[in-house]
């Protein structure tokens, strides 16, 4: 499962309603949404995590549907295709490494507006070794003839209420990343969100732009460990956004390469469902 993207421009206000639990955007807020879309030309995610799924199928020797949390296809849809074809057991996979309740949870209710029968739901990966290894593998290939003096692990922002309401979704970004850190040696690394939305209330913070404004660093490698496929936040925040920040600054801006369907990362996908199959 993935959060979803528009297929076309013409499916960006829809997706956009749907994101905002049914409330239509404003015209100046689509606008602006849509111009982040044309500048990337179009999101790819659709597609990747296709590419995704038929590779881990291909890994597992089983089945492997996708679903989407904002666009088609939905999750209740493709889960209610999957009962009604006879399927008896459901392995939920949202395709992110840190669970936050507020963000991924919203998946597991997804499917079980349309599945009441056996389901194992994985609520995470960010601290299994063999995506901690696949991380380090796309830090250490991004370093070389690079040599970083600072590193940037990032992921979406959340309003920062939800650690006072007891969601460790920080903790657990800030644990996968200091693994990495170890298992690839880095000197020096940092953390920054992306994304915080506009809503009158705290988001995790630092951003990227701020750490980027504050650095010192001349060569800095940005790993967006919260995001395993290209998409709109990769694309535009890192690519566009932070790399005209970067250029402004004399600073060589350098982003380690999305996992997509790398086949380190399927099979580190595969081991992490064999894993939670065998203690479900």
């Amino acid at each position: 499962m993935a959060y979803g993207s528009p297929n076309t421009e013409q499916d960006i206000e829809a997706y956009f309603t749907h994101i905002r639990g049914g409330r239509a955007p404003s015209p100046q807020a689509l606008e602006h949404l849509t111009e982040r879309y044309r500048a990337i030309g179009g999101s790819p995610l659709a597609r990747i995590t296709g590419d995704q799924a038929k590779a881990l199928g291909r890994e597992l020797e089983m089945p492997v549907l996708v679903g989407m949390k904002h666009s088609p296809p939905f999750i209740e849809d493709v889960v209610t295709r999957a009962r009604e074809s006879g399927v008896e057991r459901l392995v939920g996979l949202p395709l992110a490494p840190h669970y936050a309740e507020m963000s991924v949870g919203g998946y597991l209710k997804a499917i079980r507006k349309a599945w009441d029968g056996d389901l194992v739901f994985i609520r995470g990966f960010h601290a299994h070794p063999a995506f901690v290894q696949a991380v380090c593998g796309l830090v250490t290939e991004s370093s070389r003839g690079f040599d970083p003096e600072h590193v940037i692990f990032t992921a979406h922002s959340l309003p920062a209420r939800i650690e006072a309401e007891g969601d460790p979704y920080r903790e657990r970004l800030l644990e996968s990343s200091r693994l990495v850190a170890e298992a690839a040696s880095l000197p020096k690394w940092e953390f920054a969100f992306q994304s915080a939305s506009d809503t009158g209330e705290p988001w995790f913070g630092p951003s990227l732009t701020e750490r980027l404004a504050a650095t010192a660093a001349r060569r800095v490698l940005v790993c967006p460990i919260g995001f395993v496929a290209d998409h709109l936040e990769v694309l535009y925040d890192i690519d566009i956004e932070a790399a005209a920040l970067a250029t402004e600054r004399a600073i060589e801006l350098r982003r380690t390469p999305s996992f997509n369907a790398r086949p380190a990362f399927i099979a580190a996908l595969a081991a992490i469902v064999r894993d939670q199959l065998s203690t479900a």
